[in-house]
């Protein structure tokens, strides 16, 4: 490695650790300013409540084991239909791909669906399939599958023509141009949509949360509007942060392995 060369590696880490640096400092800043706010009567506590206020209802939560329970039922909910709404985004997409007549007929339809708001279909999942985990999953299921289909299936169309008629001179038929190209050159792109199916995952978790659910982050949301516990709302949207970044960083440690077995 020439001199260079690491004295750019070396200037590139340093930035990356002042954006660090100025992201916490900001961070820590509003947190800050939005306890001394409140203790001084500028803000009202009540309505946007305080720092201290959501650390002493985590803590609350905490001691009277309901903290962990909230957690992981939100957790479990998300990973149940993360899976299943990735193997259903992966094979509709590949069915699409290989059947270009049925593609032109679902087309519409799949259009349709992604853009109909899914916290309509609420009321009738509710009286399909009962006020239950089910439904709520279900949800979360309508709402990332769709556009994991319609991703995975336009990286699978849009793979280069001349790769195309390269691996058709060995083989003509379609299910090794589908092992040997279409799967393996969208690997990436089908990482990459992890991270959107892990996100709407989520989402739909927390309106399925907010219909039907007496455990959850998006209960422990709703339940505090409902009695006007803000500090309550406060920590459930805080609770919400928490678990959306960890499971965005999830995703983000298996892309990067991903590329470092690839290189």
């Amino acid at each position: 490695m020439s001199k260079e060369h690491k004295e750019y590696l070396k200037a590139l880490k340093k930035h990356k650790i002042k954006i660090y640096f100025w992201q916490i400092i900001i961070f820590i800043i509003v947190i800050i300013s939005w306890q001394v706010l409140t203790d001084l009567k500028v803000l009202d506590s009540f309505i946007i409540s305080s720092p201290k206020n959501i650390i002493n209802t985590i803590a609350s939560l905490y001691n009277s084991n309901n903290l962990f329970i909230h957690i992981g039922t939100t957790l479990y909910e998300t990973l149940i239909s993360f899976i299943i709404s990735m193997l259903i985004g992966i094979v509709v997409a590949t069915i699409l791909w290989y059947s270009p007549f049925l593609a032109k007929v679902v087309e519409p339809y799949l259009t349709i669906l992604n853009s109909l708001p899914k916290v309509a279909l609420g009321p009738i999942i509710l009286i399909w399939f009962g006020a239950s985990t089910t439904s709520i999953i279900i949800m979360a299921i309508l709402i990332s599958s769709i556009v994991l289909i319609i991703n995975i299936y336009n990286g699978f169309i849009n793979i280069d023509n001349n790769k195309i008629k390269l691996v058709k001179t060995f083989s003509n038929s379609k299910i090794t141009l589908y092992r040997f190209l279409i799967l393996p050159s969208n690997i990436p792109n089908i990482i990459s949509n992890l991270k959107i199916c892990i996100s709407m995952s989520l989402i739909g978790i927390i309106m399925g949360e907010f219909l039907v659910s007496k455990k959850g982050i998006g209960y422990l949301i709703m339940y505090g509007s409902q009695v006007f516990n803000l500090d309550l709302v406060m920590s459930g949207v805080v609770l919400l942060c928490i678990v959306a970044t960890a499971l965005y960083y999830l995703v983000y440690y298996i892309e990067k392995r991903y590329e470092k077995t690839t290189h």
